[in-house]
């Protein structure tokens, strides 16, 4: 991954407002009232607000990104609200995760580059146990227009860093598909994610 990747992540984390607020992504706190609370990992997670919320409702909650601002947000944020989350920086081809150990993978906005994403997506998967879930909700590939008309909604600006439900049918093929659809969805978190966009959803249980 480039260093100006990791520049504009670290430049935006370190600003005093969380970037995509300290609330729960809505699609993920729905989904979670399904599940029994058990081992979960944020992939991409930021400044941690899911991976807190998770820990407040019952969760051991671990989380991975490449920024160490991210970290520090998350980790200010677990404080404030009273769990603690392991948070690893660093790339995950470089995190010593065991396979089939998580109960549920969550992958909130989490776009990394198009040139390591199926190779993550698959190394995500063999994480899950049996029986254990992916929850994802991304930006899909008809989302750019929804971003020139409306800035503040936030978003990749170029096609390649979309997802496609061809692709998450690709590197979760070892899932059967409880949610897998395309749609409009309104977002309010922070200040990033404001407005109409159009996003990718995908719940999986691993067979």
């Amino acid at each position: 991954m480039s260093d100006p990747w990791l520049k504009r992540w670290n430049d935006r984390y370190s600003e005093k407002e969380y970037a995509f607020g300290t609330q729960p992504n809505v699609f993920l706190e729905e989904q979670l009232k399904h599940l029994s609370p058990g081992r979960i990992l944020f992939g991409a997670e930021g400044e941690g607000r899911n991976a807190v919320f998770a820990a407040r409702n019952g969760w051991n909650a671990h989380a991975f990104d490449i920024s160490v601002e991210g970290k520090k947000k998350a980790l200010e944020l677990a404080k404030e609200q009273h769990v603690n989350i392991d948070y690893k920086v660093g790339q995950l081809t470089d995190i010593d995760y065991a396979i089939e150990t998580f109960d549920a993978v969550a992958l909130i906005y989490a776009h990394f580059p198009i040139e390591i994403r199926s190779t993550y997506h698959q190394l995500l998967a063999k994480l899950v146990k049996p029986g254990g879930h992916v929850i994802l909700e991304a930006f899909g590939k008809e989302h750019l227009k929804y971003r020139e008309a409306n800035p503040k909604i936030g978003g990749p600006r170029d096609l390649d860093t979309l997802i496609s439900i061809s692709e998450l049918e690709r590197d979760f093929k070892d899932f059967q598909s409880i949610i897998l659809e395309e749609k409009e969805v309104q977002l309010q978190e922070g200040l990033y994610h404001n407005g109409t966009g159009w996003a990718v959803r995908f719940v999986g249980k691993k067979h």
